[in-house]
């Protein structure tokens, strides 16, 4: 592969770093700023980046100890513990990040378009993509790779051989994009809306476009849709502003007055969308297999660039209508003989199959790892090289398995035999693959399927999933980490978290959620009675969990996993002592909790004696002394919570006095996290919370619902007025009907109390009324006014639209008791945006 060879001396003078610590010259090839992220030691730089919560320099010895030798710092550390590393200091390693590559990025002429807008960004780039990669070398922004740190990750692997680069870029402050368009430096430009998405950091929208603007100073073309007024005005201020021989060429689309391209008509039919349009004095059309809004204005986007690019209007209109779906998520779900499996069937680039890889690497449940990858086309590599890149990914990803899929990389097959990949095996298409499944065994494994859109390995995702009914639980794995970050910007960088992962993580599955807490190192997790540790043991689960309900059955099974028993009572303290006497063990780690007013677990002030006595043994290991407040939500008992931690504090001081080491404190939850910061003490214990629910109503939290409960429509029947639907005749029809009966029932955790039109489903965007009684595996709906609905089609039980708040306030019931309540035989699909 050509590529611009990168020495730390040479990326040293690049940055105006100082060096601190100076060894051999090393070829820098990956940048790394996420110590978990890490492939590739020896050519590997890493960036110590600070955040709110986290600072890279924390990381730099763990990364020392794995191989890394290449760091830039802002903050002095012991040069002595790293004497072999290559230490280069600046004064923001973010903005030499961004420095770095924006120099790379001027070694390079090519088309690179830049995209900018509220929404459709990656929508519109990865269309751009199918659209053009049977005609250029594409390089673009993996996944929504759109932010600060994003776009120079983006552009860091563009190399000679690419012929058509395609980055989104995102911002959320003034003064961004700046740095941004420093880096794309693109040629075409693309403004695909503006809207009021992350708009906290602006005056008013015309700041907003002001600033977006500002990375198509210096394109050659701007491609807009001059309907939206606050965009037209900004872009003309901009052109006015611009010298005559700076001044780009506007190519713009309307759909009301003269453009570039005039939308003359849009017809949806079907399950397509015919648009026709005028363009240099003649009519040409495009059929696109959409119908939303958004996919159309989409669309024209990418009908703007491909006219730009001159290709011919037969081209387009075939490209058009074999646009696909955009895999926007990583999903995991239950497969066959206890497997798990990862889908991400519609894109294969290295920068996509590397993030996939990071998917994979977070999950614990099985030891056994399979990788079934397709042909990777269009790379700008040689296949010698690109096949080796893949085989080092695989190696360094400890990959159990692969299995190879077509022709390009069947020929390359001796490059993973000699690396030493176990069981490696080829099929020359999707078809041959599975004419050999039967006889091809997957069982106790996590399978990632990583394939281009045209090989379909969904096929083979359908076969491998466990067949389940077709009501689902989706969980958004992105906003578990998203309501994570929310709470931790309300701690102090030394305050630990704790993640409740109990009643089946409320409903949203157990090692699933952990792993992905594991994974962004939250501290503690808590569980309320043994089985569950035990599962997110087997599930490969290493961080401390806290059992909150521990029982004398399961006290060997709380050893032999190596969990750590909530001792609340003296009854269940004497009898653990007296178990780990017989077993001769000697400071085994135990939580202590007290009792201050909730009146349900703990020990009172009178019984702490018996406590004392206790931790005065070498039995025990004091790793936490907690308490729960009864009402940290409600501003009218604000005063009974702070006399709580009041006594709190009084009794976790007597124990701390007998103690020649500190313990954890801890006494708030979600809403304690929010409204009583006095209170966060060493650790805080967020549940609901990570969930998207936020019981305090204050703190100003962007929190997202992590659950949507789907199902499907099985049959619609026409009802006559007078009619009767489900059990006991109560569903009685006032006039002619129509109602779709869905798979959803109570056995699967839809509560009877939403039955006659007490609760409601979403269809098609619209909410249908429950009518007649829930049944135990059916529930009806009344579609009458709903357009457009068939068999087979999706019904949002909650979630999105649809909140489960809403839900549960018809159930007469809260959040926490409806998701917690959703049954284990609803199939649970984990993603990742």
């Amino acid at each position: 592969m050509n590529r611009v060879k990168y020495f730390i001396d040479n990326i040293a003078s690049i940055i105006k770093a100082k060096w601190l610590v100076q060894q051999d010259n090393a070829l820098i090839e990956q940048l790394l700023i996420d110590s978990r992220k890490l492939i590739f030691p020896q050519t590997s730089l890493f960036f110590a980046l600070k955040g709110p919560r986290r600072d890279g320099h924390a990381f730099i010895a763990p990364l020392y100890k794995k191989g890394v030798r290449n760091f830039v710092i802002s903050e002095a550390v012991d040069t002595d513990a790293f004497s072999e590393a290559n230490i280069l200091q600046v004064s923001d390693p973010l903005q030499a990040l961004q420095t770095l590559v924006a120099h790379h990025r001027k070694q390079f002429s090519l088309p690179v378009i830049g995209i900018t807008g509220s929404n459709g960004k990656t929508i519109v780039k990865e269309w751009l993509n199918q659209l053009l990669e049977d005609h250029y070398t594409i390089i673009r922004s993996p996944k929504s790779y759109n932010s600060q740190i994003g776009v120079p990750l983006s552009v860091w692997p563009l190399n000679e051989q690419h012929e058509l680069a395609i980055f989104e870029a995102g911002i959320s402050l003034p003064g961004e994009m700046e740095q941004l368009q420093k880096i794309i430096q693109p040629t075409i430009g693309i403004f695909t809306n503006v809207g009021e998405a992350h708009s906290e950091g602006f005056v008013n929208l015309r700041q907003k476009v002001n600033e977006k603007l500002q990375l198509f100073r210096h394109v050659e073309t701007l491609i807009y849709c001059q309907d939206d007024h606050e965009i037209n005005s900004g872009v003309a201020a901009l052109w006015q502003q611009l010298p005559n021989n700076k001044r780009f060429t506007i190519f713009s689309w309307s759909m009301v007055s003269e453009a570039v391209l005039q939308v003359r008509e849009v017809l949806k039919e079907g399950a397509g969308t015919t648009i026709t349009a005028q363009y240099k004095g003649e009519e040409i059309s495009i059929v696109i297999p959409f119908t939303d809004n958004a996919s159309v204005e989409n669309a024209i986007h990418c009908w703007c660039v491909m006219l730009h690019l001159q290709l011919s209007q037969e081209v387009i209109e075939r490209h058009m209508r074999q646009l696909g779906p955009v895999a926007m998520r990583l999903e995991l779900k239950k497969g066959i003989n206890n497997c798990s499996i990862i889908n991400d069937s519609y894109s294969a680039d290295l920068s996509s199959f590397t993030i996939a890889l990071d998917f994979l690497s977070q999950q614990q449940q099985h030891t056994k790892r399979t990788v079934i990858l397709s042909d990777i086309l269009q790379s700008g590599r040689s296949e010698k090289d690109l096949y080796a890149e893949v085989a080092r990914l695989l190696q360094q990803r400890q990959v159990s398995r692969l299995i190879g899929i077509g022709e390009r990389i069947s020929h390359q097959q001796h490059i993973f035999q000699n690396a030493g990949i176990p069981e490696p095996a080829f099929y020359s298409s999707v078809d041959a693959f599975i004419k050999e499944l039967p006889h091809i065994p997957f069982k106790d494994e996590i399978i990632l399927l990583k394939g281009a859109r045209v090989f379909e390995l969904e096929q083979i995702d359908r076969l491998l999933q466990q067949k389940v009914h077709q009501t689902v639980m989706e969980i958004d794995l992105t906003a578990v980490a998203h309501n994570l970050k929310q709470f931790q910007q309300l701690l102090k960088p030394a305050t630990k978290m704790m993640g409740m992962v109990k009643a089946f993580s409320y409903g949203s599955g157990s090692y699933e959620i952990a792993n992905a807490l594991q994974f962004h190192h939250l501290d503690y997790l808590a569980v309320a009675y043994a089985d569950e540790g035990v599962e997110l043991r087997k599930g490969g689960i290493n961080l401390p969990v806290m059992v909150m309900n521990p029982e004398e059955s399961t006290f060997d099974v709380l050893v032999q996993y190596n969990l750590e028993p909530d001792l609340y009572a003296p009854g269940i303290l004497r009898l653990f002592e007296d178990f780990v006497k017989k077993q001769g063990i000697q400071q085994y780690p135990v939580h202590i909790e007290l009792e201050t007013g909730m009146n349900r677990l703990g020990f009172s002030m009178a019984e702490l004696p018996v406590v004392i006595d206790a931790l005065r043994t070498p039995f025990f290991k004091v790793q936490s002394v907690f308490t729960h407040l009864a009402s940290s939500e409600d501003p009218q008992h604000d005063a009974y919570t702070n006399k709580q931690g009041g006594l709190y504090l009084e009794m976790a001081e007597q124990l701390q006095a007998v103690l020649s080491y500190r313990f954890i404190r801890h006494v708030v939850n979600t809403a304690g996290i929010v409204r009583h910061p006095q209170w966060h003490l060493d650790m805080v214990r967020l549940g609901i919370g990570l969930y998207g629910g936020d019981s305090s109503g204050e703190g100003g939290l962007d929190l997202r619902e992590v659950s949507t409960l789907k199902s499907t429509i099985a049959q619609i029947k026409e009802l006559k007025e007078g009619e009767t639907v489900s059990y006991g005749r109560r569903g009685v029809v006032t006039r002619d009907t129509r109602i779709a009966t869905v798979r959803i029932g109570y056995a699967d955790g839809y509560p009877r109390l939403l039955g006659h039109g007490v609760g409601k489903m979403l269809v098609n965007g619209h909410l249908a009324p429950v009518i007649g009684t829930v049944c135990m595996d059916m529930t009806m709906i009344d579609i009458t006014n709903i357009s457009h609905v068939r068999e087979g089609d999706e019904v949002i039980v909650f979630g999105g639209a649809l909140p489960v708040k809403q839900v549960a306030h018809w159930a007469q019931t809260i959040p926490y008791e409806l998701l917690a309540g959703v049954s284990q035989r609803v199939k649970r699909i984990y993603f990742e945006e």
